[in-house]
């Protein structure tokens, strides 16, 4: 059903998990060069449909206004040269025109010169400010993904004997990465793992971070169960909220799933602190959306104390289990329809952790269009069969010029 809800949208997976394009992708595409070959084009054209309808229309109509517009429409599109020639060949036109019906001396026409003179010169101050204005938004952004790659760990080849492949993308719509996060570590205890989303964004929400992944590593190694790490990250974040003197200094609360994975057991235990739903891929292609049995708030709500409670799944060789924030399962195509990782998984089989991390951000890209509205981080860990081979893991973060070219 879930298929036939999506028969129209912009691509699918095929029985072996690779994406395969449809028409809508195509005519996105094509929409999109149309659209940007209108826009290149439209200062010229309506320099000439000025000239046009100059020389069809009476002498008591002009076609001023359509000279000015021509430098101010290219002023947030295109270089600070290109607009410049837009605007003297407005000028250029208009002055042209004048001169060969002989009232360049007359106080409309020169009226008429100087208001498209001024046009083109606001238009010239429009594109200094947006440039401006854009070299800001791409410095601070620059500034958050370095800092970014800076804080989150880069999972290892293998952890514990499992695969591993870990993706941080981006948003396509905002000037600041978000706070999502995540991180794994080789522990006494098994295989440990934390998947979240620090609300808010910017550097603030990438120092939240930090605490968060921090207190993880410490709190993976020495904690006997899975309820302690959880409760662990609850006292950082309260010591770090009252060193800031308020929770809300430092983005307020985060929203987490923890994971863990006993050496030598195919089970899978988890503690769900308020965090989109994992998934349990199986090597038939069946899937478990692995909800918990007791829901809980995210970390640093600060509205009482209560046990957590894990839940423990079977998680038989081949299986993968698939973390992610609530980017994936948000995103929204052109019609407003979330996406829906289960439904879009169920009775796919991939070959590793890896080839499934691409399908799938491939497929949500195709269903956004290209443009996502929130950063998503997704990681999935694979217990291998028997002889399945290792496969290197690496960490990308996928930004607005990355995604520019795909």
């Amino acid at each position: 059903m879930a298929d036939e809800r999506r028969s129209g949208t912009v691509g699918s997976f095929d029985a072996v998990g690779r994406v395969v394009f449809g028409s809508r992708e195509g005519q996105l595409t094509s929409d999109g060069r149309r659209t940007g070959r209108f826009v290149r084009m439209l200062p010229a054209l309506l320099i000439l449909g000025g000239l046009l309808f100059d020389s069809l229309a009476p002498p008591n109509f002009t076609a001023v206004p359509l000279f000015v517009a021509a430098p101010l429409i290219a002023a947030p599109f295109f270089s600070k040269s290109r607009t410049v020639r837009t605007g003297i060949a407005a000028v250029l036109s208009v002055t042209a025109m004048r001169l060969s019906d002989g009232t360049s001396t007359q106080v409309v026409p020169v009226i008429e010169m100087i208001t498209v003179l001024t046009g083109s010169v606001l238009a010239l101050v429009i594109n200094g400010v947006v440039r401006r204005g854009n070299e800001q938004l791409a410095s601070a952004r620059v500034i958050a993904e370095t800092a970014m790659r800076a804080v989150l760990p880069t999972p290892a080849e293998r952890i514990g004997g499992l695969q591993v492949a870990a993706r941080y993308e981006a948003a396509q719509a905002d000037e600041f990465v978000g706070g999502d996060l995540f991180a794994v570590a080789d522990t006494p205890y098994g295989v440990r793992l934390v998947v979240g989303d620090v609300r808010g964004k910017g550097l603030d929400a990438v120092e939240a971070v930090a605490v968060i992944i921090g207190a993880f590593r410490e709190a993976a190694e020495q904690e006997r169960s899975l309820e302690g790490v959880a409760q662990r990250l609850e006292r950082a974040l309260a010591r770090e909220g009252t060193r800031r003197y308020g929770l809300d200094a430092m983005e307020g609360f985060i929203t987490a799933v923890l994971a863990e994975i006993p050496p030598g057991s195919a089970s899978l235990r988890l503690v769900n602190r308020g965090h989109p739903e994992p998934i349990l891929l199986h090597a038939d292609g069946a899937l478990e959306v692995l909800a918990p049995s007791v829901p809980a708030m995210p970390l640093g709500m600060d509205l009482g104390v209560w046990p957590d409670r894990s839940d423990e799944w079977a998680m038989p060789a081949g299986a993968t289990l698939l973390a992610f924030t609530d980017g994936l399962s948000e995103a929204r195509d052109p019609n407003g329809v979330f996406y829906d990782p289960a439904a879009r998984l169920r009775g796919r089989i991939f070959p590793g952790p890896e080839e499934l991390l691409s399908a799938l951000t491939d497929d949500v890209r195709l269903h956004t269009g290209g443009r996502t509205t929130d950063d998503m981080a997704l990681i999935a860990v694979g217990r291998p069969a028997e002889g399945q081979p290792v496969r290197r893991t690496t960490v990308k973060i996928v930004g607005r010029g990355d995604d520019a070219g795909r």
